[in-house]
């Protein structure tokens, strides 16, 4: 433990911090239109005076206003930046003044896309500058910038105190797809940090339940809900939870280990005011709420195609198209004869080029379930939020499917925009996390996840990149684009020396000059060499699969050093021709 002042007041009692300010601000009469944070520049007095009413309540801790001081107009501009902190931190301190409540620093999460470490420690700095030594970096979605803010604050002014608070659904997971539980335990063993919890997102009932399967803490505990859940009338989001319930399930997270209690979006001073109440006359104890402890070891991974890469063995992965329609006799016939075959697994394309086909884990499960043939499923990020996705992860664990594809997905065609919307909430990056927390949680059996990788970018460089990334994230292995030149092959000598996840190298049977010239100008990801486009030139059916074989073998040969594996694309449902390249590169 610390020796801030914080240390010793929460052994009497939680420290109460105040609750809303963005949702409160902005049900308040005349309160100036814009980033609420302007209004501290704008409107001061409006802003002194929300201080006013937490603290009269009984808060004993403020937060700057400052939650989103580092988005907007103020991150493109540094000067605004600074003076709205300035000007925020004198509110705070004007407010505070007299009552000894602590004022912290409020830093809310990094955009997207920005590099966090810069946009936090920037924050903390002009904070410093103020004199600040409290912070709150909170409703963060992943521990990324974190640690180094944090040791930045303490090495800037000592006995600073530091805390972090992460946002989660009722499950458990954060937006960026990560267990909560995980991060708090990073967080835990984190040196610069004092208090690490919850806060946003879930309503007071369902934050218990989460602190409940939190590690046993090793820092301070915080738990800051918001008050209930939100539903929107005449176009305004409103929380409409009884500030009394609301009270009781708060003080319940106190019994539960939280030392740092406050409200979050929907509350008000109402909402703090009970909570201050039931603070100083408890009626439910810590032995009505005992932790339930929660074993994180993860269990092994069920997939054959896993145990067989782990092993030393080299894969044959097959790749055949998902139905337009109902008859699913042709698929089952075909992955039927695959498997027969020798693959070790049939891929099954996830709505491949945005286009509705029949749902590939649904055939992954039948071919499980039906005809015990080992399925790689692609799951895209472009047609589902994180409830469907993980809905769909739940149903492939308790069938038996134990291999994911993750991909981002292709955009929707721009002829179907006008009727068929993307999601995109997440990435594969994201997806890999969120498919190893709900492992880790033993919410579902471990997957062999895989992502694609593709050899035939133009700037392969950004794309080894984004796939140690992945790696990062939790990926096993990479399925490449298909190798039709020799720069995919070198490309793929280079991931091998660079990459640790295993590498299934792609291979692609071109069966026709009009077959090449298609991939080479319609699909993304394959690049076609020219001297293959003219090698098929005024060859019929049967000599232009001859040719596909050969030189699928000469590709499978030439990556054969660096992979540990092949990933066939099935053209044209042709089956019997990939078996035969199949039977060609089995004695590689």
């Amino acid at each position: 433990m610390g020796n801030h002042p914080i240390y010793e007041l929460v052994k009497s009692g939680a420290l109460l911090f105040d609750g809303a300010t963005g949702t409160y601000a902005k049900s308040l009469p005349d309160w100036p239109e814009g980033q609420v944070e302007l209004a501290c520049l704008r409107a001061p007095d409006m802003v002194l005076a929300l201080h006013r009413a937490y603290i009269d309540a009984g808060s004993r801790a403020v937060k700057t206003n400052t939650f989103a001081a580092h988005v907007g107009l103020a991150a493109k501009d540094s000067a605004q930046r600074r003076a709205i902190i300035r000007a925020a931190v004198g509110i705070a301190r004007r407010a505070a003044k007299g009552d000894g409540a602590y004022v912290f620093a409020d830093i809310g999460p990094a955009p997207a896309g920005e590099d966090a470490a810069a946009v936090y420690t920037a924050m903390a700095d002009e904070f410093l500058a103020e004199g600040v030594s409290c912070f709150l970096l909170e409703t963060m979605p992943s521990a990324d910038g974190i640690e180094e803010t944090a040791r930045r604050i303490k090495a800037e002014r000592e006995g600073a105190f530091v805390a972090v608070s992460f946002a989660a659904d009722p499950d458990g997971f954060t937006r960026s797809g990560e267990s909560v539980a995980a991060l708090v335990e990073r967080m835990d063993v984190c040196d610069a940090v004092d208090a690490v919890g919850l806060n946003c997102i879930c309503g007071a009932y369902h934050m218990r339940r989460l602190l409940a399967g939190l590690p046993a803490p090793r820092k301070l505990r915080m738990a800051m809900p918001n008050a209930g859940y939100p539903h929107v009338i005449d176009g305004r989001m409103y929380y409409d939870s009884d500030p009394v319930y609301y009270a009781q399930q708060v003080v319940a997270c106190s019994a539960q280990g939280a030392q740092i209690v406050g409200g979050c979006c929907g509350t008000t001073p109402e909402h703090i005011r009970q909570v201050a109440r039931l603070l100083r006359h408890p009626a439910v104890g810590p032995a009505a709420l005992r932790r339930m402890s929660k074993e994180e070891t993860p269990g092994v991974c069920q997939s054959r195609v896993k145990r067989r890469l782990e092993a030393g063995e080299r894969v044959i992965l097959v790749e055949l198209d998902p139905p337009r329609d109902a008859g699913i006799g042709p698929f089952i016939d075909g992955a039927q004869a695959l498997s027969k075959a020798g693959a070790d697994a049939i891929t099954i394309a996830d709505c491949p080029i945005g286009r509705a086909r029949m749902d590939s884990s649904l055939l992954a499960c039948k071919l499980s379930r039906e005809f015990g043939i080992e399925a790689l499923p692609h799951m895209t990020c472009r047609d589902r939020n994180v409830n469907a996705t993980k809905a769909l992860l739940l149903g492939l664990s308790m069938e038996g499917v134990h291999n994911v594809l993750a991909v981002t997905g292709d955009p929707v065609p721009t002829s179907d925009r006008g009727s068929v919307k993307s999601v995109f909430q997440f990435n594969s990056r994201v997806l890999a996390r969120f498919v190893r927390s709900l492992a880790a949680g033993k919410e579902v059996e471990p997957f062999f996840l895989c992502s694609a990788l593709n050899v035939n970018a133009v700037n392969f460089d950004a794309e080894l990149e984004r796939a140690k990334d992945k790696e990062r994230c939790g990926m096993d292995a990479f399925l490449t684009q298909p190798v039709l030149s020799e720069r995919a092959a070198r490309n793929i000598e280079r991931a091998h020396r660079e990459l640790s996840a295993h590498l299934i190298g792609g291979l692609f049977p071109v069966v026709s000059q009009k077959n090449a010239l298609f991939l080479q100008s319609e699909v993304a990801g394959i690049a076609v060499d020219e001297a293959v486009i003219r090698a098929y030139e005024g060859l019929d059916r049967e000599a232009g699969e001859d040719l596909a074989v050969r030189l699928c073998g000469r590709a499978a040969r030439r990556i054969a050093p660096y992979v540990d594996g092949f990933y066939i694309m099935t053209p044209f449902q042709r089956v019997k021709l990939v078996a035969r390249i199949m039977e060609d590169i089995r004695r590689i």
